[in-house]
């Protein structure tokens, strides 16, 4: 695999086909400067952090359609709650789900840091929660629960083939900021093995971290001074 940025600007081959063959050429003749890939392992946990990252996302995105769904049913839990995903906002939904619809026996579910603000949680409940917003409630959190297996699952794959990169990651995660699973997505885009970027501009390059020195140009026409 050829760097792109090293073979893109030459002149005289413009065809796919013309170009394909010159490069297979010179690539064979070790003319052309190789891409980095990295081995089989680290290829392989890549595709499963990038894959669990998207579950996240998914997630992410799942809970913010229910917020929208209570909000459309004039379920106000986020101004009272600091989440709408929480222990005790999703035993209210199933009941609202449930068909419980009296904010009297919803706010006695609130556990935690929620019980102090009972007065405000059954002024929140006091919506038109209605069937259709049941169905998609379900649904939602139906998927929300395979989400987190999914999650589940993946990281569990992932920690037991970062085994070999032990060291790796707890001297990352000594670092202030860098999580867990944040190490586990540095090893996985980068390796374990530094070498391979002799200076941290390519390895901010390579995890597509380097900053751009972009800048455009407005002409701006001056008039005689008045």
């Amino acid at each position: 695999m050829a760097v792109p940025q090293h073979v893109k600007n030459v002149p005289g081959r413009k065809s796919d086909l013309s170009d394909a063959d010159w490069l297979a050429d010179v690539a064979a003749h070790g003319m052309v400067r190789p891409s980095f890939v990295p081995p089989p392992p680290i290829r392989e946990l890549r595709e499963l952090t990038r894959y669990r990252k998207t579950q996240v996302d998914a997630r992410a995105r799942e809970i913010q359609r229910l917020e929208r769904v209570l909000q459309d049913a004039g379920v106000k839990l986020t101004s009272v709650a600091s989440a709408v995903w929480s222990a005790s906002s999703r035993q209210i939904i199933e009941a609202l789900i449930a068909g419980e619809r009296d904010p009297q026996v919803l706010v006695q579910m609130a556990k935690g840091k929620m019980r102090p603000k009972i007065p405000q949680l059954q002024e929140a409940l006091a919506g038109h929660f209605g069937p259709h917003h049941a169905v998609v409630c379900r649904q939602i959190i139906d998927h929300i629960d395979f989400l987190d297996r999914s999650i589940a699952a993946l990281s569990e794959e992932v920690t037991m083939r970062l085994a070999p990169f032990e060291a790796a990651v707890t001297i990352l995660t000594s670092m202030p900021g860098i999580s867990q699973r944040s190490a586990e997505v540095i090893v996985a885009e980068t390796g374990a093995d530094m070498a391979r970027f002799p200076t941290p501009d390519q390895l901010c390059a390579w995890v597509g971290q380097l900053p751009r020195g972009y800048s455009s140009t407005i002409c701006v026409p001056v008039g005689p001074a008045g």
